[in-house]
């Protein structure tokens, strides 16, 4: 006979994993969820591309700065 004063498994791991969310969303600004999703597909493929080419300049700088003369 099941215990009925305990809700199914599969409820109780929905409840932790929804506690987890929770947590996490503090920390998420949607604001700049909901701005990149007003975007065309092409818009963020661009912005993607902008970001990762600043990246690689600050690698190239990184390294160049730790280059003995």
């Amino acid at each position: 006979m099941a215990d009925e004063t305990q809700p199914p498994a599969r409820l109780r791991q929905e409840t932790w994993c929804d506690d987890i969310i929770e947590v996490y969303k503090k920390d998420v600004d949607r604001t700049l969820i909901r701005e990149n999703l007003k975007l065309t597909v092409e818009q963020r493929i661009l912005n993607l591309q902008n970001a990762q080419r600043g990246i690689e300049v600050l690698h190239r700088a990184v390294r160049s700065a730790r280059k003995p003369e």
